[in-house]
Protein backbone atom coordinates (compact mmCIF):
# COMPACT_ATOMS: atom_id res chain seq x y z
CA UNK A 1 0.00 0.00 0.00
CA UNK A 2 1.33 3.61 -0.50
CA UNK A 3 1.81 5.41 2.14
CA UNK A 4 1.15 9.46 2.89
CA UNK A 5 -0.26 11.61 5.58
CA UNK A 6 -3.43 10.80 5.03
CA UNK A 7 -3.37 7.15 6.29
CA UNK A 8 -0.39 6.35 8.06
CA UNK A 9 -3.11 6.08 11.03
CA UNK A 10 -3.81 2.54 9.91
CA UNK A 11 -0.12 1.39 10.54
CA UNK A 12 0.33 3.72 13.85
CA UNK A 13 0.13 0.34 16.13
CA UNK A 14 1.68 -2.21 13.39
CA UNK A 15 5.64 -3.69 14.01
CA UNK A 16 7.33 -4.58 10.68
CA UNK A 17 8.67 -7.59 10.35
CA UNK A 18 11.26 -5.51 8.22
CA UNK A 19 12.01 -2.05 7.69
CA UNK A 20 13.94 -0.79 4.28
CA UNK A 21 15.71 2.64 3.65
CA UNK A 22 15.99 3.12 0.36
CA UNK A 23 13.58 2.18 -2.90
CA UNK A 24 16.13 1.46 -5.31
CA UNK A 25 16.69 -1.81 -6.58
CA UNK A 26 18.72 -3.74 -3.77
CA UNK A 27 15.79 -2.17 -1.39
CA UNK A 28 12.74 -3.01 -4.00
CA UNK A 29 14.48 -6.25 -4.77
CA UNK A 30 14.91 -7.04 -0.80
CA UNK A 31 11.34 -5.75 -0.80
CA UNK A 32 9.84 -8.32 -3.83
CA UNK A 33 11.71 -11.10 -1.85
CA UNK A 34 10.43 -10.50 1.59
CA UNK A 35 6.72 -9.96 0.72
CA UNK A 36 6.70 -13.34 -1.47
CA UNK A 37 8.07 -14.88 1.84
CA UNK A 38 4.75 -13.64 3.69
CA UNK A 39 6.83 -11.30 6.00
CA UNK A 40 5.40 -7.67 6.57
CA UNK A 41 7.85 -4.76 5.12
CA UNK A 42 7.86 -1.20 4.75
CA UNK A 43 9.85 0.61 2.13
CA UNK A 44 10.91 3.95 3.16
CA UNK A 45 12.02 5.83 -0.06
CA UNK A 46 13.53 9.54 -0.49
CA UNK A 47 13.57 9.56 -4.10
CA UNK A 48 17.38 9.69 -5.25
CA UNK A 49 18.42 6.27 -5.80
CA UNK A 50 21.52 6.37 -7.29
CA UNK A 51 19.82 4.35 -10.40
CA UNK A 52 17.52 7.35 -11.42
CA UNK A 53 19.88 9.30 -12.94
CA UNK A 54 21.24 6.51 -15.03
CA UNK A 55 19.97 7.24 -18.88
CA UNK A 56 20.57 3.85 -20.17
CA UNK A 57 21.06 0.51 -18.40
CA UNK A 58 23.80 -1.53 -20.62
CA UNK A 59 24.68 -4.57 -18.92
CA UNK A 60 21.91 -5.18 -16.99
CA UNK A 61 21.14 -8.97 -18.13
CA UNK A 62 18.13 -9.53 -20.17
CA UNK A 63 17.04 -5.64 -20.22
CA UNK A 64 17.40 -3.48 -23.86
CA UNK A 65 20.63 -1.80 -23.66
CA UNK A 66 19.03 1.39 -23.62
CA UNK A 67 16.47 0.96 -20.43
CA UNK A 68 16.67 3.94 -18.42
CA UNK A 69 17.09 3.55 -14.19
CA UNK A 70 14.25 5.52 -14.20
CA UNK A 71 12.36 2.67 -16.19
CA UNK A 72 13.57 0.07 -13.38
CA UNK A 73 12.41 1.67 -10.89
CA UNK A 74 9.10 2.19 -11.79
CA UNK A 75 8.67 -1.32 -12.35
CA UNK A 76 10.35 -2.57 -9.22
CA UNK A 77 7.88 -0.47 -7.54
CA UNK A 78 4.85 -1.43 -8.93
CA UNK A 79 5.98 -5.06 -8.73
CA UNK A 80 6.88 -4.65 -4.79
CA UNK A 81 3.11 -2.93 -4.59
CA UNK A 82 1.62 -5.67 -6.41
CA UNK A 83 2.86 -8.01 -3.37
CA UNK A 84 1.43 -5.94 -1.19
CA UNK A 85 4.68 -3.96 0.73
CA UNK A 86 4.17 -0.78 2.30
CA UNK A 87 5.51 2.18 0.08
CA UNK A 88 6.53 5.69 1.83
CA UNK A 89 8.17 8.67 0.44
CA UNK A 90 9.65 10.14 3.05
CA UNK A 91 13.70 10.68 5.01
CA UNK A 92 14.57 8.53 7.67
CA UNK A 93 15.97 10.40 10.31
CA UNK A 94 17.37 8.54 12.96
CA UNK A 95 17.20 4.73 14.28
CA UNK A 96 16.85 3.65 18.12
CA UNK A 97 16.78 0.41 19.27
CA UNK A 98 14.42 -0.51 22.21
CA UNK A 99 14.96 -3.96 23.23
CA UNK A 100 14.08 -6.17 20.64
CA UNK A 101 12.53 -3.40 18.19
CA UNK A 102 13.90 -0.62 16.42
CA UNK A 103 12.03 2.70 16.33
CA UNK A 104 12.66 4.53 13.35
CA UNK A 105 12.12 7.78 13.17
CA UNK A 106 10.73 9.36 9.69
CA UNK A 107 10.41 13.14 8.21
CA UNK A 108 7.67 13.64 5.30
CA UNK A 109 7.80 16.19 3.00
CA UNK A 110 10.23 19.02 2.98
CA UNK A 111 8.24 22.33 3.55
CA UNK A 112 6.19 22.42 6.63
CA UNK A 113 7.46 18.35 7.01
CA UNK A 114 5.28 15.68 8.75
CA UNK A 115 6.86 13.62 11.71
CA UNK A 116 6.11 10.07 12.50
CA UNK A 117 7.30 6.61 13.49
CA UNK A 118 7.70 3.32 13.00
CA UNK A 119 8.59 -0.10 14.62
CA UNK A 120 10.40 -3.05 12.82
CA UNK A 121 12.52 -5.93 14.10
CA UNK A 122 14.48 -6.47 11.40
CA UNK A 123 16.01 -3.07 9.39
CA UNK A 124 17.84 -2.78 6.03
CA UNK A 125 20.12 -0.01 4.61
CA UNK A 126 19.47 0.20 0.95
CA UNK A 127 19.75 3.71 0.82
CA UNK A 128 23.18 4.08 -1.17
CA UNK A 129 25.38 6.60 -2.48
CA UNK A 130 25.69 9.90 -4.45
CA UNK A 131 28.29 10.58 -6.49
CA UNK A 132 30.24 13.94 -5.95
CA UNK A 133 30.41 15.92 -9.04
CA UNK A 134 32.83 18.76 -10.40
CA UNK A 135 32.63 21.79 -8.10
CA UNK A 136 31.81 24.95 -11.21
CA UNK A 137 30.59 28.19 -10.37
CA UNK A 138 27.86 26.90 -12.24
CA UNK A 139 26.52 23.26 -11.41
CA UNK A 140 23.86 23.33 -13.98
CA UNK A 141 26.43 23.25 -16.28
CA UNK A 142 27.29 19.99 -14.87
CA UNK A 143 24.30 18.71 -14.13
CA UNK A 144 23.04 18.96 -18.24
CA UNK A 145 26.13 16.48 -18.93
CA UNK A 146 26.47 14.42 -15.81
CA UNK A 147 24.86 10.45 -16.17
CA UNK A 148 25.25 11.00 -19.80
CA UNK A 149 28.53 11.38 -21.86
CA UNK A 150 29.86 12.54 -18.57
CA UNK A 151 30.08 9.19 -16.27
CA UNK A 152 30.43 8.12 -13.09
CA UNK A 153 31.36 4.51 -13.24
CA UNK A 154 34.30 2.85 -15.17
CA UNK A 155 32.56 -0.65 -14.27
CA UNK A 156 29.59 0.37 -16.14
CA UNK A 157 30.77 2.64 -19.01
CA UNK A 158 33.77 2.58 -20.04
CA UNK A 159 32.98 0.11 -22.94
CA UNK A 160 30.67 2.65 -23.86
CA UNK A 161 33.90 5.25 -24.55
CA UNK A 162 36.39 2.71 -25.80
CA UNK A 163 38.86 5.18 -28.61
CA UNK A 164 37.14 8.07 -27.44
CA UNK A 165 38.90 10.95 -26.11
CA UNK A 166 38.15 11.13 -22.32
CA UNK A 167 38.84 13.58 -19.92
CA UNK A 168 39.13 12.47 -16.01
CA UNK A 169 38.04 14.65 -13.27
CA UNK A 170 39.45 13.68 -9.83
CA UNK A 171 39.56 15.34 -6.42
CA UNK A 172 42.91 13.64 -5.09
CA UNK A 173 45.90 12.20 -6.37
CA UNK A 174 43.93 8.45 -5.46
CA UNK A 175 41.15 9.62 -7.76
CA UNK A 176 43.64 10.09 -10.71
CA UNK A 177 44.52 6.33 -10.24
CA UNK A 178 41.34 5.42 -12.72
CA UNK A 179 42.75 6.97 -15.25
CA UNK A 180 44.91 3.78 -15.18
CA UNK A 181 42.35 0.80 -15.86
CA UNK A 182 40.45 3.06 -18.11
CA UNK A 183 43.79 2.85 -20.15
CA UNK A 184 42.39 -0.48 -21.02
CA UNK A 185 39.64 0.74 -23.45
CA UNK A 186 41.13 4.09 -24.85
CA UNK A 187 44.56 5.66 -24.51
CA UNK A 188 43.50 9.25 -25.24
CA UNK A 189 43.42 10.47 -21.97
CA UNK A 190 43.44 13.63 -19.86
CA UNK A 191 43.05 13.89 -16.51
CA UNK A 192 42.13 17.00 -14.69
CA UNK A 193 42.50 18.47 -11.23
CA UNK A 194 40.26 21.83 -11.56
CA UNK A 195 42.90 23.63 -9.57
CA UNK A 196 41.86 21.54 -6.53
CA UNK A 197 45.24 19.90 -5.25
CA UNK A 198 48.60 19.31 -6.04
CA UNK A 199 50.19 16.32 -8.49
CA UNK A 200 53.76 14.68 -6.82
CA UNK A 201 56.11 13.57 -9.25
CA UNK A 202 55.62 9.99 -8.88
CA UNK A 203 52.09 10.35 -10.28
CA UNK A 204 53.18 13.19 -12.95
CA UNK A 205 55.52 10.32 -14.34
CA UNK A 206 53.46 7.49 -14.56
CA UNK A 207 50.77 9.71 -16.31
CA UNK A 208 53.37 10.72 -18.46
CA UNK A 209 54.95 7.55 -19.28
CA UNK A 210 51.46 6.43 -20.56
CA UNK A 211 51.03 9.50 -22.94
CA UNK A 212 48.07 10.74 -20.97
CA UNK A 213 47.46 14.50 -20.81
CA UNK A 214 47.76 16.28 -17.01
CA UNK A 215 45.58 19.97 -16.73
CA UNK A 216 45.66 21.62 -13.72
CA UNK A 217 44.28 24.16 -14.39
CA UNK A 218 40.54 25.76 -13.15
CA UNK A 219 37.21 24.73 -15.03
CA UNK A 220 35.10 27.26 -16.35
CA UNK A 221 32.19 25.55 -17.77
CA UNK A 222 31.36 21.86 -20.11
CA UNK A 223 31.06 22.54 -23.13
CA UNK A 224 28.74 20.67 -25.38
CA UNK A 225 25.87 20.38 -27.15
CA UNK A 226 23.23 20.98 -23.93
CA UNK A 227 19.54 19.89 -25.35
CA UNK A 228 21.01 16.65 -26.39
CA UNK A 229 23.16 16.47 -23.02
CA UNK A 230 26.29 15.56 -24.75
CA UNK A 231 29.19 16.92 -23.56
CA UNK A 232 32.53 17.90 -26.38
CA UNK A 233 34.79 19.72 -23.94
CA UNK A 234 35.73 21.91 -21.48
CA UNK A 235 36.40 25.21 -21.32
CA UNK A 236 39.42 26.29 -18.69
CA UNK A 237 39.29 30.19 -16.93
CA UNK A 238 41.91 30.99 -18.91
CA UNK A 239 40.23 30.28 -22.20
CA UNK A 240 41.54 27.19 -22.97
CA UNK A 241 39.66 24.50 -25.14
CA UNK A 242 39.86 20.91 -24.48
CA UNK A 243 37.83 18.92 -27.14
CA UNK A 244 36.36 15.57 -25.58
CA UNK A 245 33.94 13.27 -26.71
CA UNK A 246 33.35 12.11 -23.02
CA UNK A 247 34.37 12.33 -19.22
CA UNK A 248 34.60 9.86 -16.26
CA UNK A 249 34.13 11.64 -13.18
CA UNK A 250 36.46 10.28 -10.07
CA UNK A 251 35.21 12.20 -7.28
CA UNK A 252 34.39 9.65 -4.89
CA UNK A 253 30.81 9.25 -2.92
CA UNK A 254 28.49 10.61 -0.29
CA UNK A 255 26.86 7.87 1.72
CA UNK A 256 23.64 7.58 3.12
CA UNK A 257 23.26 6.43 6.45
CA UNK A 258 23.64 9.03 9.15
CA UNK A 259 20.52 7.60 10.06
CA UNK A 260 22.40 4.71 11.42
CA UNK A 261 24.86 6.54 13.73
CA UNK A 262 23.01 5.78 17.10
CA UNK A 263 24.04 2.25 16.45
CA UNK A 264 26.89 0.90 16.50
CA UNK A 265 28.58 -0.64 13.48
CA UNK A 266 31.93 -1.47 11.34
CA UNK A 267 32.70 -0.02 8.60
CA UNK A 268 35.25 0.28 6.42
CA UNK A 269 35.50 3.83 4.95
CA UNK A 270 31.82 4.87 4.40
CA UNK A 271 30.83 1.05 3.62
CA UNK A 272 29.27 -1.38 6.04
CA UNK A 273 31.18 -4.11 6.73
CA UNK A 274 28.58 -7.70 5.98
CA UNK A 275 29.23 -11.30 5.77
CA UNK A 276 27.77 -13.19 2.70
CA UNK A 277 24.62 -12.68 3.74
CA UNK A 278 25.10 -9.10 3.77
CA UNK A 279 24.02 -8.57 7.56
CA UNK A 280 25.96 -6.55 9.38
CA UNK A 281 27.76 -6.24 12.73
CA UNK A 282 24.35 -5.81 14.29
CA UNK A 283 22.43 -9.36 13.44
CA UNK A 284 19.25 -7.73 12.93
CA UNK A 285 20.76 -4.86 10.47
CA UNK A 286 21.29 -5.84 6.82
CA UNK A 287 22.87 -3.61 4.08
CA UNK A 288 22.89 -3.87 0.39
CA UNK A 289 23.68 -2.45 -2.60
CA UNK A 290 26.02 0.41 -2.75
CA UNK A 291 25.89 1.32 1.32
CA UNK A 292 27.87 -2.36 1.61
CA UNK A 293 31.23 -2.87 0.60
CA UNK A 294 31.34 -4.85 -3.13
CA UNK A 295 30.66 -3.60 -6.66
CA UNK A 296 28.52 -0.62 -7.15
CA UNK A 297 26.22 -2.31 -10.20
CA UNK A 298 22.37 -2.40 -10.26
CA UNK A 299 22.98 -5.88 -11.38
CA UNK A 300 24.67 -6.73 -7.83
CA UNK A 301 22.41 -5.01 -6.04
CA UNK A 302 19.72 -6.52 -7.01
CA UNK A 303 21.20 -9.53 -5.87
CA UNK A 304 21.51 -8.51 -2.61
CA UNK A 305 18.33 -7.31 -1.93
CA UNK A 306 17.54 -11.36 -2.79
CA UNK A 307 20.03 -12.40 -0.57
CA UNK A 308 19.56 -10.70 2.45
CA UNK A 309 15.35 -11.02 2.75
CA UNK A 310 16.06 -14.57 2.42
CA UNK A 311 18.71 -14.58 5.41
CA UNK A 312 16.12 -12.63 7.35
CA UNK A 313 12.98 -15.42 6.37
CA UNK A 314 15.31 -18.07 7.81
CA UNK A 315 15.52 -16.00 10.77
CA UNK A 316 12.04 -15.46 11.57
CA UNK A 317 11.00 -18.83 10.54
CA UNK A 318 13.71 -20.80 12.34
CA UNK A 319 12.61 -18.55 15.70
CA UNK A 320 8.77 -18.60 14.90
CA UNK A 321 8.62 -22.59 13.83
CA UNK A 322 5.40 -21.71 11.42
CA UNK A 323 3.65 -18.54 10.95
CA UNK A 324 -0.48 -18.25 10.91
CA UNK A 325 -2.58 -16.57 8.12
CA UNK A 326 -5.47 -16.12 6.09
CA UNK A 327 -6.06 -17.33 2.52
CA UNK A 328 -9.07 -15.75 1.29
CA UNK A 329 -11.43 -18.31 -1.22
CA UNK A 330 -10.70 -16.15 -3.87
CA UNK A 331 -6.85 -16.70 -3.25
CA UNK A 332 -5.08 -19.75 -5.00
CA UNK A 333 -1.67 -21.48 -3.52
CA UNK A 334 0.67 -22.45 -5.98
Amino acid sequence: MKLSTHNLSQRADHIYDVLIVGGGPAGLSAGIYLQRYLLSTLIIDKGKARSFWMQELHNYLGLPPDTSGRHLLKHGKDHYLSVDGDHLNAYVESVVEEGDIFVVKVRIGRNNPTYTTFRTRYLIAASGIIDNLPVLDDMQNVFDYAGHNLHVCLICDAYEIRGQRVGVFGRSEGSLEVAFPLGWFTPNITVFTNGGFEVGTELRYRLDAEGYKLVEKPIKQFLGIKHEHQMTGVELKDGTVVELDAGLVSMGSKYHADYLKEIELDYQGGNLITDKMNRTSHPRIFAVGDLKLGMNQVIVAAADGAVAATQIWRDIRRSEGRRSFNISSTEKVA
